[in-house]
């Protein structure tokens, strides 16, 4: 017998919206019903509504505007649902990795020669923000999220950011919280991140890529309880 998969609450809450958006038919730009209306429909709080409806942010499945309502973004079925079941969560971390490594290292080498003047911008403001808020996870969180997004839009490759993203809610459950309680991860592993984004702006192949690489050494050491040796070197 195998164990069975525990899901948070604003997880099955953004499965039912994504089903609902298919079973509705809606199509990008149409609105959703107001979160109260989701709220009752789901018969959870709106905290854990709001978090369901980030998460589908991140992955495009919707657009929140602020004051105007939530609307659909890309109900498109190359999206991946994925269920598996999970008894070993180090092992499924690595493997993890080992794609992330693969997808997010070809966005980074495209990045280095397709990042616009903006997109390199906008890595600098997710990293002051980070900088900035150090103490408040759930602002972290977002500008994390957010600079690794703007990399992917930044490699100019439709296909390999719709993949990335795909994957990104998923195993976003996982590295939301501290993953095997490494609760340092975050921090051991944000030095390697201006570091990539200067190497970008800088078109250096080399340096970025071989820094995105130390990075997911860094988060595989420390899935394997191995502590990270030192700071990442200039």
């Amino acid at each position: 017998m195998r164990k069975i998969k525990k899901l948070q609450l604003h997880e099955i809450a953004a499965q039912e919206i994504i089903e609902y958006i298919r079973k509705s038919g809606l199509q990008k730009g149409d609105k959703l019903p107001h979160i109260e209306e989701i709220v009752q429909l789901l018969g959870v709080s709106r905290t854990s509504i709001r978090e369901a409806l980030r998460s589908l942010e991140a992955m495009d499945f919707v657009k929140i505007k602020n004051g105007r309502g939530i609307y659909v973004e890309d109900p498109s079925s190359y999206r991946f649902s994925m269920k598996i079941d999970i008894e070993d969560e180090k092992s499924f971390m690595i493997q993890a990795c080992q794609v992330r490594r693969a997808l997010e290292g070809l966005a980074v080498e495209l990045a280095v020669e397709h990042a616009s003047a903006e997109q390199i911008g906008l890595m600098q403001q997710y990293l002051d923000e980070i900088r900035g808020n150090q103490e408040v996870i759930e602002i972290t969180t977002v500008a994390d999220r957010n600079f690794h997004k703007t990399i992917y839009e930044a490699s100019g490759n439709l296909v390999l950011q719709g993949i990335i993203l795909s994957f990104s809610t998923f195993f976003e459950k996982f590295w939301a919280r501290a993953p095997l309680g490494q609760e340092r991860l975050f921090e051991d592993t944000f030095p390697f991140h201006p570091i990539i984004a200067q190497a970008i702006a800088d078109r250096d192949k080399a340096k970025a890529l071989s820094t995105f690489h130390q990075l997911m050494d860094a988060i595989e050491l420390a899935i394997l309880n191995v502590p990270v040796q030192g700071e990442p070197k200039y």
